[in-house]
């Protein structure tokens, strides 16, 4: 459930992709083939989940080039520390879809901005662009508290 709510923020919608991902887990069971752990076969399924939905909702559709992003802040590395896990994973949630999608599938899936582009179909100057710009929302969210 968790992996399913860093991708959509509808608690419905994310009990929705749980019910595929396990339908899709118990289906597919004869192709775990053993190599690597079964949790990250499983954790695939669920992502894989996510992202089908979000590509059919069409949510990259404004992209931004990177040119036109400001440059990064240096992060409050205080502040960092003080966030809880739990708090960091709520300023992620909150982030706009594009942006928590690609940032989700980046710094926490760890996908390269090329895989990402393959599978959003989008380009890998729009990855990296909607990365960064989820990287200085956060910080500006980040900096906000402290």
């Amino acid at each position: 459930m968790g992996v399913c709510l860093r991708y959509v923020n509808d608690r419905e919608t994310a009990r929705d992709l749980l019910q595929d991902g396990f339908v899709k887990v118990f289906t597919c069971m004869d192709s775990y083939q053993g190599s690597g752990s079964f949790e990250g076969w499983m954790r695939k399924i669920f992502v894989n989940c996510a992202l089908e939905y979000l590509r059919k909702s069409d949510v990259l559709r404004e992209a931004t080039d990177l040119d036109n992003t400001a440059e990064l802040a240096q992060p409050n590395s205080s502040a960092i520390s003080d966030l809880s896990a739990a708090d960091l994973m709520n300023l992620v949630r909150e982030l706009p879809v594009g942006f928590r999608t690609v940032f989700n599938m980046f710094a926490i899936e760890g996908y390269s901005h090329k895989e990402i582009s393959e599978i959003l179909h989008i380009t890998e100057s729009t990855s990296r662009s909607q990365y960064t710009r989820a990287k200085q929302l956060l910080q500006r969210k980040i900096n906000a508290l402290f």
